[in-house]
């Protein structure tokens, strides 16, 4: 089913926005495995809106049900499963949307694919509601991966024509990313902030790229050809709403870049083979080259904006003209670098566990 990932920990996401609960099966976690439940809902909280002027109205709880799969908050071999109620909806905001797609959105596909039976309350199962699960599913993996030195960081890398500072692509970060308004540089998260402000103003929305990375990767992951280390993430990624390019090192600036600026020298360092510079984005031939895996993800603008739309009514085939209701994000990125780490991490897991 498409609502799955992986090979030995396979992670199933389930629910609609506002369906009585999302939630997230995930089969294959390791027993005996203690898990810090306020860590997670810690990490939960920065993927959490309703909180500041850059997120969506929409407030819940995100607090998750443990059905199974803990015992005394260790793992048991069984599947872990948990629940989080949507208790904040407004299905009244999309009853227009029964027949009017919003532009740029999944409403006409849905529509399309299945007969009209698609559920448009805030998107159904295509909703960015459904990262609140895999966000779960991430946390509970980066703990695991802590436990094997493999750690996942990530920062707003840019939003319109601001650009914060880059991640350290060769190795760790001296400075920890801001978890309020995830940057390395406050100033820059500052005009940001008032960028996003002034498009939600205006009726409109801002895009803007998440850059990760992942340290502590032993060399030799990742399969050649189809299952390699760059598809696997990539997969993941482009599963995230709104996600509409990845990139991996150098990425597109490689396309412009002579070989003998790209190539990146082998060198020994304490022993081990290191490259002195990252263009490869710690991956060659699709397998970990031991150097930090660092990537960039592009979010296209929130397509859900109050200024008036052209669409169509699907019903009587007319043009109509389309005023969004309801509560969306003015800017979706800074509530996607916790969605972009937790896709990170459920892949590496995964790969490292023998999937």
């Amino acid at each position: 089913m498409s609502s799955n990932i992986g090979n030995k920990l396979i992670i199933q996401l389930f629910g609609q926005s506002h369906s009585r609960a999302v939630g997230v099966v995930m089969d294959g976690l390791p027993a005996g495995e203690r898990i810090d439940m306020e860590r997670i809902g810690g990490f939960l909280q920065r993927r959490a809106g309703g909180r500041n002027s850059w997120s969506t109205r929409r407030a819940e709880p995100d607090v998750p049900d443990i059905v199974s799969g803990l015992v005394d908050g260790v793992t048991c071999g069984a599947p872990l499963c948990a629940l989080f109620e949507n208790t904040n909806t407004h299905g009244a905001d999309y009853e227009e949307l029964r027949a009017v797609p919003r532009p740029s959105h999944a409403d006409y596909t849905a529509f399309v694919k299945h007969s009209g039976h698609n559920d448009v309350n805030g998107g159904g199962h295509f909703s960015a509601r459904l990262t609140l699960p895999l966000c779960f599913a991430g946390a509970v993996c980066l703990q695991l991966l802590e436990r094997k030195s493999v750690t996942i960081d990530a920062h707003i890398h840019s939003i319109g024509d601001l650009v914060d500072e880059p991640l350290n692509t060769l190795c760790a970060n001296d400075t920890p990313v801001d978890r309020d308004f995830p940057v390395l540089n406050p100033a820059v998260g500052e005009k940001m902030i008032n960028a996003i402000e002034a498009a939600a103003a205006e009726g409109d929305s801002l895009g803007g790229i998440v850059e990760a990375g992942v340290w502590g990767l032993p060399t030799g992951l990742g399969e050649p050809i189809f299952n390699n280390l760059e598809s696997r993430l990539a997969y993941a990624l482009f599963a995230i709403p709104a996600v509409k390019g990845v990139e991996f090192g150098a990425g597109f600036r490689s396309a412009k870049m002579r070989g003998s600026r790209h190539n990146d020298p082998f060198c020994m360092d304490n022993g081990k083979v290191r490259t002195k510079t990252n263009n490869s984005g710690g991956i060659q031939g699709g397998i970990s080259n031991g150097m930090p895996v660092i990537f960039r993800v592009a979010f296209k603008p929130t397509p859900s904006i109050s200024k008036a739309q052209g669409s169509v009514n699907l019903l009587t085939g007319e043009d109509v003209t389309l005023n969004i209701k309801g509560r969306h994000d003015p800017c979706v990125v800074p509530r996607a670098v916790p969605c972009v780490i937790a896709a990170a991490a459920v892949v590496m897991l995964d790969i490292i566990l023998g999937g």
